[in-house]
This record gives structure tokens, sequence and C-alpha cells, in this order.
């Protein structure tokens, strides 16, 4: 872990460079102590897989200043035991998602990849609990890990040039859910009815990074009358 100067009031700490669940916990854990010991300088922050990207008040605080403060809260990071830094999530999130043809508009292009069925792909989606990562790439747009190796697909080598509100993708190890209509290479294998996004209300995002979340399957039936469109 390590604290590095992007410019006079931005700074990144970068952690070990890999996708885990204890190094995502390591950067909760950092987030939350600089939420607590550091908001009076803090003018954004943004945690990620493996970084957090922090810009400061100049008014408040110079730059060594803020960095020996940061470098002092990494180092209590680094030095916890695995126990202090592993239960680093938030809260629980349940999704319905309807797993449906119609909507999965790539199922059967998966089955044909992973020699698995619609029904076990569907399975192994759903079965597990999922962590969010980072956020990024659109509003809402949470990136959740790790599908089962067995439907860890790439990405699709030719994006569709819009992705319906809703749906469910899988790209690698991550999955996520589109917040808005918009352009899109991920593997869609459901769609869920839940608006991730109300600019009404605050934080205007279901998610925060740290979250766990979980995919409930529902009936078709179920999805409409939760208001869900084809």
């Amino acid at each position: 872990m390590k604290v590095v100067s992007v410019s006079e009031n931005t700074v990144v700490v970068l952690f070990e460079q890999k996708i885990s669940q204890q190094v995502a916990a390591q950067v909760l854990k950092l987030k939350q102590l600089i939420d607590a010991e550091l908001a009076d300088y803090v003018i954004d922050i943004v945690p990620s897989y493996a970084s957090i990207h922090l810009s400061f008040n100049l008014r408040k605080i110079n730059h060594q200043g803020f960095v020996d403060k940061l470098e002092t809260i990494t180092d209590i990071v680094l030095n916890a035991a695995e126990d202090d830094t592993h239960d680093g999530q938030q809260k629980l999130i349940e999704i319905p998602v309807y797993y449906g043809e119609e909507v999965g508009l790539d199922l059967h292009e998966m089955t044909e990849s992973t020699g698995l069925s619609i029904e076990q792909i569907i399975q192994m989606h759903h079965q597990k609990t999922y962590r969010v990562f980072a956020l990024g790439f659109s509003p809402g747009f949470a990136f959740l890990g790790s599908v089962d190796q067995p439907i860890a697909v790439p990405r699709k080598e030719t994006p569709r040039l819009s992705v319906p509100k809703g749906s469910l993708g899988i790209a690698g190890e991550q999955t996520a859910i589109y917040p808005f209509d918009s352009p899109g290479g991920w593997n869609i294998i459901g769609r869920t009815p839940m608006n991730l996004v109300d600019y009404n209300q605050h934080p205007p995002c279901e998610f925060e990074v740290g979250d766990s979340i979980k995919f409930n399957p529902i009936s078709k039936q179920a999805y409409l009358d939760l208001g869900g469109e084809f």
C-alpha cells in the first residue's frame, strides 16, 4: 500500500493490484478511517477495486501535511490483523431478477461457450452473494464480484449499441446491472424491474462500495407486477 501524488491537491492510495475480498476489505477500512479522521480536509473520495482516489482542500492543509496524515492512517490498516479488516461489508441488498430468455439475451450463446444448460447458468449465478467492488461507467453502475469460473465468460467482441435498463450482465469474473439504457458489451442473462438510481433521493444510488448484493430469481409475472418491461 502506498500513497502516490497526482496533483497539488490529489493523491491515490494504491493497494495490492488484484481483485480480492481481502484487498476490498482493506480499501473499505481505509475509506472508513479517512471519513472519520480526515473529513475536514477531503473534497472527494473515490474507492475502487484496489485504490482510493482523494482530492483535498489546500486552504485547510498543505500537500505534505495531508500526505503525512494519510500515511499514518494507511499504516493502521497495514498493521491491522486480518480479522480487523475482513468484515468490511456494509449492508445486504436483495435484487429481484427475471432470468427469462426474453431478457437473457446471451443465455443461449453462453450455453455454447460454457457447456452448461441455461438452468445451470442461472443457478450458478444467483446462488452467490456478491460484493460491490467499484462504481463507475455510468451513475449507479456497480461492478460486482466474483462470479464462479464456469460462467466467467469474457466481454462480447462486438458491444451492443443499446442494452436495456435493468439488464444483468457478466464480463469475466464481474457481474453488474445496467441502471439505464446504454451501450455495453457484457453478456446479458436477465433483467431486474428495480430502479437503481433515483435523483430525488440522497444518495441517488442504491449501492456503495463494500455492500453485499444477492440476486433473487422471480417469475415473469412477478417481473411484470413489479413494473418490469420487455
